[in-house]
């Protein structure tokens, strides 16, 4: 009895191997048993490509509030995604170009990039990026949920990279000392900026300024604000519809903007380049009253002056509103394939998200990328983000060809000025000129190509 329990054990064993050898080959070739032994022996069965560890590298900018974020991060994601290992590589700010231009080429770079929107032509242009895979970030959704000035990272009906958060500009206040001063509101207009800015400067007996009225540095925020702020606002316009041409000077709206900007230097005396280091320093030490910059300012501010008592007011009009916007944007470089490429998307998709981009405010300060994410009551109604949002729907973002040259020819003009004495009207046709000459060789390039 007890050797026909075994027996049909046995049987019913037998059985299930067989099945399952069935079941597991599909086109019922014979097998040997003993290569199928060794074949299960001497190799693990084959991961699906759902399960193969991959290793893809982010590159950004030495910005330690940006560096610290992006770590956090890349843990949280790496905990969704633990076959997807990301390592973060930085370079200083004034490297960072250089380390692009030799080593994406050689196939040394990253999988992942975060580059300035105004480098992307010329990245473009250099054949560094690809476009953005069009089944995980589809043009239709891109247009629909993001602000508008995120098109200026469309080159010839694509998108090469996507914000996770954006950029305006506003104006920064002192607000002990506008009280001093006797200033109960921040100024709402040109003339009463001029105004503003009289009152609160003062200077020693030398003629030295000991407080800057509105911190003046065209190579940090100005030249912006001169593009798509002060022209538009006098009602001009920047560039041609197709990126083509420089239309500042086709108007008499194109003088009188760079003439208003140049006159808190030259006539109102209220700021100089270079006062107290640089624009920002002067303002977040208490040395200069107003000073236009970005709300990425925010946390600077928050983490090394949180005793600084200052406001945040939208940019002073003229006959019309506008203000500059900008973003930092993720790319992916040309050479980047297959399960890199998977990967890369997978991560771009998650700092795109809802809560990175809340994350990215809190911390860092700039304004969420998305529409829906940034008119979320809590910051329409926050005192300091509030005001940056409320521009975003008028803010326009210049189309860079070579945002590095561009702000140099910029800010020589200003100082042909300033240092040369050549007269303000000479200066600016001399700028227009030379802006529209980077124009067309970058044109020529493109047309060359196709």
């Amino acid at each position: 009895m007890q050797n026909q329990k075994w027996l049909g054990t046995i049987t019913t064993l037998l059985i299930i191997v067989l099945v399952i050898s069935g079941c597991g080959s599909s086109n019922n070739q014979k097998v040997d048993p003993k290569q199928s032994n060794t074949a299960n022996e001497s190799k693990a069965p084959e991961k699906s490509d759902s399960d193969k560890e991959v290793t893809i590298e982010y590159w950004q900018y030495e910005f330690p509030a940006k560096v610290e974020l992006i770590d956090e991060l890349i843990a949280e994601f790496q905990n969704l995604h633990p076959n997807i290992k990301v390592k973060q590589t930085n370079f200083p700010y004034d490297q960072y170009n250089q380390k692009v231009a030799t080593l994406v080429p050689a196939g040394k770079g990253p999988d992942i990039i975060n580059l300035y929107y105004g480098w992307l032509p010329k990245y473009v242009a250099a054949g560094y990026l690809q476009p953005l895979p069009e089944d995980s970030f589809p043009t239709t959704e891109i247009e629909n949920n993001y602000y508008p000035l995120v098109e200026a990272a469309k080159i010839d009906g694509s998108y090469y990279a996507i914000p996770t958060a954006v950029r305006t500009l506003a104006l920064f206040y002192n607000k002990d000392l506008l009280n001093k001063a006797q200033i109960t509101e921040p100024p709402t207009t040109w003339e009463q900026l001029v105004e503003t800015s009289v009152k609160l400067t003062e200077t020693d007996a030398k003629g030295q300024f000991v407080i800057e009225g509105l911190a003046w540095e065209p190579g940090a925020q100005l030249h912006h604000w001169y593009r798509d702020g002060l022209l538009p606002q006098a009602g001009g316009q920047d560039l041609s519809e197709d990126r083509r041409k420089i239309l500042w000077a086709d108007t008499p709206a194109g003088l009188e903007a760079f003439q208003y900007l140049l006159d808190f230097a030259i006539k109102h005396k209220v700021g100089i380049n270079g006062f107290y280091e640089n624009d920002s320093n002067a303002f977040m030490n208490g040395y200069a009253a107003l000073n236009i910059d970005g709300s990425f300012r925010l946390g600077s501010i928050k983490n090394d002056f949180a005793n600084l008592n200052f406001g945040v007011a939208p940019l002073p009009s003229y006959k019309s509103k506008s203000t500059p916007s900008s973003f930092w944007a993720n790319a992916i470089p040309n050479n980047v394939e297959g399960e890199k490429l998977n990967a890369a998307a997978e991560f771009l998709k998650f700092l795109t998200s809802k809560e990175v981009q809340e994350k990215w405010v809190d911390r860092i300060g700039e304004l969420p990328a998305q529409k829906a994410v940034a008119s979320q009551d809590k910051y329409v109604n926050d005192e300091k983000l509030g005001p940056f949002i409320a521009q975003l729907d008028y803010s326009r973002a210049h189309f860079f060809i070579d945002e590095t040259q561009e702000k140099t020819l910029f800010v020589d003009a200003t100082n042909e000025v300033l240092v040369n004495n050549v007269p303000v009207e000479k200066a600016f046709t001399d700028l227009v000129a030379k802006v529209q000459k980077l124009y067309d060789d970058y044109w020529a390039e493109v047309d060359k190509k196709s």
